[in-house]
């Protein structure tokens, strides 16, 4: 029994996959092998319109054990809109949140589960170190810095989808409408009673990562911009910064001329490096407002976060 719940302790385990044929039946043999000692659980597997035989390995798991579902997504609409769908049909009075690609070990989940027993709604696991290279570990670690800086909340440093949320909680972060969704803002968002579990991530156990470095980029800018009205901020005081230093200037140039200073010769290449220099800072402020004009038409079309071809045992 939930001491804080009062009621029969049920576990929903999604996993978002994409493209894992491979890897499925080592995965859902760690995460049943950890589950079944802790309670009573189901699996949610979401795949994300993969191409290979992901999708008939998942039926054939789900034909042979009633606890794992399977949900299949008509096309890709990528990681997040694939936990997305897996969190609205969780049923768990927690719901452990784990990607298909063995770099975070479900052997973790008890300890996750032992913090949630004892009375935290939130428990994410924190990386303590990454097996990856140099220039993405630090391109994680200046995103996760920028992102603590920008929001008016705290966020966790290094700490991905990877983690147990309580029903309670859950249950708000369902109920927020936006279509663009970065499950670990929103999960730092709504606050409650949270803590951290440390743990090493491992390599992948097949095939290459899913993120491209475009969909990191965008998952980033996803993760910014949806939290944070700071660049827009930024980009007004930078303009009016702009502005104080043009009519400071324009006034030097005024007093050098009334006190008969020698004027101090322009050339062209100045002055052309001058305005290439404020064009950029035009464009480069557009560029923040258009980011924030296409997350507004995302939510303003109403489309949904992800469309489901079928699903199995739910």
């Amino acid at each position: 029994m939930n001491p804080k719940h009062g009621q029969k302790e049920f576990f929903s385990v999604v996993v978002p996959i994409y493209n894992e044929e491979k890897i499925i039946p080592v995965l859902f043999r760690r995460i049943t092998e950890t589950m079944r000692p802790l309670g009573d659980y189901e699996i949610i597997a979401v795949d994300d319109g993969s191409c290979d035989g992901t999708a008939g390995e998942l039926l054939r798991l789900a034909q042979a054990d009633q606890r794992i579902k399977q949900i299949r997504f008509s096309r890709n609409f990528g990681h997040q809109a694939a936990i997305s769908a897996g969190l609205d049909a969780a049923r768990g009075s927690a719901v452990i949140i784990i990607d298909g690609d063995l770099q975070d070990p479900p052997e973790v989940i008890p300890q996750m589960i032992d913090q949630w027993r004892k009375g935290h709604q939130v428990v994410y696991a924190v990386r303590r170190k990454r097996k990856e290279g140099v220039l993405k570990r630090l391109a994680y670690k200046a995103f996760y810095l920028l992102m603590r800086a920008v929001t008016p909340f705290p966020v966790p440093l290094d700490s991905g989808d990877f983690s147990l949320i309580d029903r309670n909680v859950l249950d708000q972060i369902v109920r927020l409408p936006e279509k663009t969704r970065f499950i670990r803002g929103l999960r730092a968002w709504v606050g409650f009673s949270q803590v951290g579990v440390e743990y090493e991530r491992q390599g992948r156990a097949h095939g290459l990562p899913k993120y491209t470095l475009q969909k990191l980029i965008g998952l980033g800018r996803n993760g910014i911009v949806a939290f944070s009205g700071l660049p827009l901020r930024i980009s007004l005081l930078a303009g009016v910064f702009m502005c104080l230093a043009a009519l400071l200037a324009a006034l030097f140039l005024v007093l050098l001329k009334i006190t008969f200073h020698p004027q101090v010769p322009v050339g062209w290449f100045s002055l052309a490096v001058g305005l290439l220099f404020f064009a950029g800072l035009q464009f480069l402020f557009l560029g923040i407002i258009g980011e924030y004009l296409s997350l507004v038409l995302d939510e303003v079309q109403g489309r949904p976060t992800y469309i489901l071809e079928k699903k199995n045992n739910l």
